[in-house]
């Protein structure tokens, strides 16, 4: 079938992406989908740092690529083997494909799958395969897949892994957003963290990812302190319950310690801060992606006597099938207001200005919506 998409042409584009225009809008070839394989029309798909990190050229992926990896859809078609979903049912679509049967699976989240991450590298689905296709010069052309899911366009096919189904009263907006912001932020929490009752918790860097684990800490009762340089995102901190929302340097002359502090910027300077914010005893979880070269200054001799424990946590350590629906709950419960993570939406055609929006630090989650695209 054809669909619309854009399309990361290079990777490594210098901004202002605006006037580099890394991207290009059009007409795609979407295959049908294989065995274990699915159609969804998309609905709503985030804007990730993630995605940046493809587009700065910070992640080295194969290009052409279609990128977006959190997202949300109606299921259109079923491949083979494929018999646990129906059409017209809605599903979250989640980055990280699992096997099931490999080392990484058994961890319960704490680690990736091993062809999952294979395939994520090679920008092909979980079994190999390239459903993404276009005329150039006369010759057919592949395009790559992004993390598995490739929602930056009015459809795409993903393996059933990739998919967790919610009800249809969980609106697609919402649905997009647990898929990386929520899994990610929520999971660093519940999953690496995991605060005791009435903890404090330190969330550092508050982009989507980390106003997410803020907005789940906050709904698990945790008293929460959220530290960011941008005002404007300490400002919507305290909207969303934090007790206190600091600058870097504010919260470390304060002397501020927590038993759980996230780090979800993705910077080396903001990994140290909170290390420097966690207390004794206390874990510091990484979700944060920076530049591969990034490196960061911590005294072992500090982890050592005061026992501190640093955690990586890729996806929140997350078992989507197991997680989303609990946070599903408490959305539903009114404890979640995730709605608060959408600071704006844009079309396709937006894509170039809104990569340039990301990396300026102004945005939470800025949603693609496709209007006449929903059921």
């Amino acid at each position: 079938m054809k669909i619309t998409a854009a399309v990361l042409e290079v990777s490594g584009a210098q901004p202002p992406f605006a006037q580099s225009h890394p991207f290009t809008v059009g007409e795609l070839q979407l295959d049908p989908p294989g065995p274990g394989e699915l159609l969804v029309r998309i609905e709503a798909a985030g804007v990730c740092h993630s995605d940046l990190s493809v587009v700065d050229g910070n992640r080295v992926r194969p290009v052409p690529m279609l990128l977006g990896h959190e997202a949300a859809g109606i299921v259109e078609q079923l491949g083979d083997g494929v018999a646990d979903v129906a059409p017209g049912d809605r599903v979250v679509m989640t980055f990280l494909p699992r096997c099931g049967e490999c080392d990484g699976c058994r961890t319960d989240g704490r680690l990736p799958c091993a062809p999952g991450t294979a395939a994520n590298n090679a920008g092909t689905l979980l079994g190999g395969a390239i459903r993404l296709h276009r005329a150039l010069d006369g010759e057919t052309e592949d395009v790559r897949h992004h993390l598995g899911v490739s929602a930056f366009a009015t459809h795409a096919v993903v393996s059933r892994t990739s998919v967790v189904p919610v009800d249809p009263d969980v609106p697609s907006e919402i649905a997009a957003l647990l898929g990386c912001a929520v899994l990610t932020g929520g999971g660093a929490v519940v999953n690496a963290g995991r605060p005791a009752a009435g903890d404090r918790v330190v969330v550092v860097g508050l982009g989507g990812v980390g106003m997410a684990a803020l907005l789940v800490a906050v709904a698990l009762g945790h008293k929460v302190i959220g530290v960011d340089t941008v005002a404007g995102k300490l400002e919507h901190a305290l909207a969303c319950g934090a007790a206190e929302a600091l600058t870097p340097a504010d919260a470390v002359d304060r002397g501020i310690r927590a038993p759980v502090v996230v780090e979800a910027a993705g910077a080396a300077r903001a990994f140290e801060t909170a290390v420097a914010l966690t207390a004794p005893g206390g874990t510091t979880v990484t979700v944060g992606l920076p530049a591969p070269d990034a490196r960061a200054s911590v005294s072992p001799l500090q982890l050592t006597a005061e026992a501190r424990t640093i955690v990586g946590s890729y996806l929140g350590s997350a078992v989507p099938s197991r997680d989303i629906p609990r946070y599903v709950e408490l959305w539903r419960a009114g404890r979640l207001p995730l709605e608060r993570l959408v600071s704006s939406r844009i079309g396709l055609d937006d894509l170039d200005a809104a990569m340039d929006r990301l990396t300026a630090g102004g945005e939470l989650r800025q949603l693609i919506t496709f209007e006449g695209n929903h059921a």
